[in-house]
Parts: structure tokens; C-alpha cells; sequence
């Protein structure tokens, strides 16, 4: 590996020093460097996986029980059981 130039405190690197020394990595060192990012965006995106509530399912489905008195159907259905 090639040593690693770290700017002073009051120095900080912008996009542009970082792309020239990307370029001046060999290919190899550049495909390390690829395969290190993925694996570290692919774990960042999974941790961020948004979480959802049960309560997104409210209202789902409300037009296949249009019509239909709740009552009469669950009586219907507790017939057919026994």
C-alpha cells in the first residue's frame, strides 16, 4: 500500500485532491478501493432500511368489503365453521 499524505490541522482535502490521488493509484489499489466503498455504502444503506408501521396498512382493501354488511359475513363464516 502507498503511504497516505494527511493534511496538517488547518488543511483539508477537497473533491479534487482526492480524485488525483485516486488516479495515481495503481489498478489494483483502485479496485481495493472500489470493493472497500461498496461493502461500506451496501452496510450504510441497510441500516437506514426505513421501518414501517402496521398502521400503513389502514384502508388497504377497503373496496373489496364495499357492500358487505360485517355482521352478516362474520356470522356466515362462523356457520361454516361448525
Amino acid at each position: 500500500m502507498r503511504e497516505c499524505i494527511k493534511p496538517t490541522n488547518k488543511e483539508t482535502l477537497t473533491y479534487d485532491d482526492y480524485v488525483k490521488g485516486i488516479q495515481a493509484l495503481k489498478p489494483e489499489e483502485q479496485l481495493n478501493l472500489i470493493e472497500l466503498l461498496s461493502s461500506k455504502l451496501k452496510r450504510s444503506m441497510l441500516e437506514r432500511k426505513i421501518k414501517h408501521s402496521i398502521l400503513e396498512l389502514e384502508g388497504l382493501g377497503v373496496e373489496i368489503w364495499k357492500g358487505i354488511d360485517a355482521q352478516e359475513y362474520v356470522r356466515k363464516e362462523r356457520e361454516a365453521w361448525g
